[in-house]
C-alpha cells in the first residue's frame, strides 16, 4: 500500500482545496519543488501532482512549476500528474520531461476516443481519474456532475488499457472526514486494475482500513490535507502500511 503525497498547484503555489472549490484554497507552500524534495526526503515512493488552474482551464497552466518539480526529484521519485490534459501532444510533452504517469480526468469521460488513443500511444503511462458523487462521475474540475455511472466507466477504461484508476469521492476531498471505503471497495471489486483511493484520508486508522482492503485491489492512497495539517504523519503512515501489507502476504 503506497501513501502518495499530493501537491496541488494553483497560481504556482502548493495549495489544498475543499471539495474541489477553487475559491476555498489554503496555501501550504510557495515552493512546490521544495515541497517535492521534502516528500522525497521523507521516503515517499510516488508523488501526485495536480495543475488546478489547468483542470479549470482545460489546458496546462503551471507547466514551468511542474518542470521544476520533476527536475527536483529526478528519476528517484516517480510523478503522476493530472489537470487539463486533453490532447496527445500534452501527454507526450509531459512524459518527455520525466513525468512517469499522466492522469486523464474530464477528457476520459467526455472524449473516450482520446483516452483509447492515449492508452495505445503511451502504453503503461496512462491513469484515469474518476471523481464521483453518489456514484456518478463529475467533470471539469468537479464543477459538473454527469449521469455516467462510475463502475461502468471504470470497466470501459480498463478495457482500453489504463494502468490504474484514481477514485475520489468529491464530497470528502479536503474535508478530513475519512475515506469513502464503501464506494471505493465497490469499484475495486469490479475491476482487475489497481484502484488508488483519494479524498478524505485523515488518520492512521484510515490506513489500517485501506490495508485490510488491499487484496480487493486498492493498492495506494493519495494524502493531501491530512499531511499538511498534521493529522497524519507520512513516515508513520507508510511504515504502518508496509507492516500491514507484509502481514497480508
Amino acid at each position: 500500500m503506497l501513501i502518495i503525497p499530493a501537491i496541488d498547484i494553483k497560481d504556482g503555489h502548493c495549495v489544498r482545496l475543499r471539495q474541489g472549490n477553487m475559491s476555498d484554497a489554503t496555501t501550504f507552500s510557495e515552493d512546490p519543488a521544495g515541497m517535492a524534495r521534502h516528500w522525497m526526503a521523507e521516503g515517499a515512493r510516488r508523488l501526485h501532482i495536480v495543475d488546478l488552474n489547468g483542470a479549470a482551464a482545460g489546458r496546462p497552466k503551471n507547466e514551468a512549476v511542474i518542470r521544476e518539480i520533476v527536475d527536483a526529484v529526478g528519476e528517484a521519485l516517480p510523478v503522476q500528474l493530472g489537470g487539463g490534459i486533453r490532447d496527445l501532444d500534452t501527454i507526450e510533452r509531459y512524459l518527455d520531461i520525466g513525468v512517469a504517469y499522466v492522469i486523464i480526468g474530464t477528457a476520459a469521460v467526455k472524449n473516450p476516443g482520446f483516452l483509447q488513443d492515449a492508452c495505445t500511444a503511451f502504453t503503461g503511462h496512462i491513469i484515469v481519474a474518476l471523481d464521483a458523487k453518489n456514484g456518478k462521475a463529475a467533470v471539469e474540475g468537479w464543477s459538473k456532475l454527469t449521469r455516467h455511472d462510475v463502475i461502468d466507466l471504470g470497466k470501459k477504461f480498463q478495457d482500453y488499457g489504463v494502468e490504474a484508476i484514481v477514485y475520489t469521492d468529491i464530497g470528502r476531498d479536503g474535508m478530513l472526514s475519512g475515506i469513502n471505503m464503501e464506494a471505493t471497495l465497490k469499484l475495486a471489486r469490479e475491476l482487475r486494475i489497481p484502484v488508488i483511493a483519494s479524498g478524505g484520508l485523515t488518520r492512521l486508522e484510515d490506513i489500517e482500513t485501506l490495508c485490510a482492503a488491499e487484496s480487493e485491489g486498492i493498492t495506494a492512497v493519495i494524502a493531501g490535507r491530512a499531511l499538511y495539517e498534521g493529522t497524519l504523519e507520512f513516515k508513520k503512515a507508510q511504515a504502518l502500511a508496509d507492516k500491514l501489507s507484509k502481514k497480508e502476504e
